[in-house]
């Protein structure tokens, strides 16, 4: 069986949308990207840091996902990384409210020794130097290394964040970062200045818009399932990255063509992430409503078309 190694925040978060609010309940890249990813055939493990203010119910629910967990650090004493948020109306835009460093502030990741051959590498959003110290600990190179980051790295560790990026194979950012790290505006024009940065794919989420896969000249284009409600987006970009390198990592195809399969089965896990606050649809998703959402996928992009002379 195939393995993935994630790296990323497993956290505390406090949401406010104009659906509801919460109190802290369980976020961070890193659970996002385990629960997606254990809707496939392989052997994952999260590596992360959390304070021993981290309940054993959350711990519980990871385990019971065939998570493994030997490299999630509990520090004695220590609090858990937390963030606190508001979406406004059009779910697309949020304030920070607050965050939390904590146990994050010193983290320093430890992959546990049968992780070390991991055949694919998840670098959930993390500072680039916590992401470069996971690949320099693997004792064989993977198949594919996917990156997943975000502005407040090209704001603060730019140069960190392009060392990292020669190292990758692929990066998964949205619309409005890809513009930021690449200074075009058109997206076809961004991706072709990434590309040259490292990465040999990338991928660019746009929401409620879907999801653009480039390689080279090649481009696909998948949509995002039309939803009738949407609660919270929160981790919806962290689902997607987790089912995208789940369904490589069972699959053991790095081709494009079969990336078109993984940015589907991405944006499908996604779809379910935001129907519910937090993590809560994702942790009791069941796998028969993955495959019927899929079949739902699929009557939505494929269609025939007869072209006249």
């Amino acid at each position: 069986m195939n393995k993935l190694l994630i790296v990323g925040t497993v956290a505390f978060d406090a949401i406010e949308t104009p659906f509801g609010k919460t109190d802290k309940i369980l976020g961070g890249a890193g659970t996002y990207i385990g629960l997606s990813a254990s809707f496939f055939n392989l052997k994952s493990a999260i590596v992360s840091v959390v304070g021993d203010d981290f309940p054993q119910d959350y711990l519980d629910l990871l385990t019971s996902k065939n998570i493994d967990i030997s490299g999630l650090e509990i520090v004695k004493g220590g609090k858990t990384f937390f963030w606190s948020g508001r979406y406004h109306n059009d779910l697309n835009s949020r304030d920070t409210l607050d965050t939390q460093l904590n146990t994050l502030a010193d983290f320093q990741p430890k992959v546990p020794q049968n992780f070390k051959d991991a055949d694919v590498v998840m670098l959930g959003n993390l500072h680039p130097n916590i992401q470069i110290s996971v690949l320099d600990q693997m004792e064989k190179k993977p198949k594919l290394v996917v990156l997943d980051t975000m502005n407040f790295w090209m704001d603060c560790a730019l140069p960190e964040l392009k060392e990292v990026m020669k190292r990758i194979d692929v990066i998964t950012i949205n619309d409005e970062e890809a513009r930021q790290l690449s200074g075009e505006y058109s997206l076809v024009k961004a991706a072709a200045k990434i590309h040259e940065m490292g990465p040999k794919y990338v991928v660019i989420k746009k929401g409620e818009h879907g999801a653009l896969l480039f390689h080279n000249s090649e481009v696909f284009f998948a949509p995002a399932l039309p939803l009738e409600e949407v609660f919270d987006p929160t981790g919806a970009g962290d689902t997607f990255a987790g089912g995208f390198a789940g369904f490589i990592t069972q699959s053991e195809n790095i081709s494009f063509e079969n990336m078109k399969n993984a940015i589907i089965y991405g944006s499908n896990l996604a779809s379910f992430c935001v129907e519910k606050f937090g993590t809560e649809r994702m942790a009791k998703l069941e796998k028969s409503e993955v495959n019927k959402r899929l079949k739902q996928f699929k009557s939505l992009t494929q269609f025939d078309i007869v072209l006249e002379d």
